[in-house]
């Protein structure tokens, strides 16, 4: 017999999935934004090659985690899932006045 919430852990997985890609994308920002101040300032330095690999390792988690996500959507999924049919039915068992 499977448990009452099985559906909610591929939920959760989701969840923290768009969580960790909104950090990966901070990280590959700030790291793009380092790279591109100390090629600037220091062109060819070990300060400017170090945050070019946090750029690319960086960049690659985004990546791979946009495409689990991305293959973690429902298919024909355009929005959400609406739930909207139990609210129309209720509100016509009122009693008019």
């Amino acid at each position: 017999m499977a448990s009452r919430n099985d559906h909610s852990i591929p939920l959760r997985a989701v969840r923290q999935l768009r969580r960790i890609r909104m950090f990966y994308a901070a990280g590959a920002l700030l790291w793009a934004a380092s790279a591109t101040w100390l090629g600037r300032e220091a062109p060819g330095s070990r300060q400017m090659w170090v945050s070019v690999l946090f750029l690319a390792v960086f960049t690659g988690l985004l990546s791979v985690t946009s495409l689990w996500l991305w293959r973690r959507r429902p298919v024909g999924a355009g929005g959400g899932a609406r739930h909207a049919g139990a609210r129309g039915m209720a509100a016509g068992r009122h009693a008019s006045a």
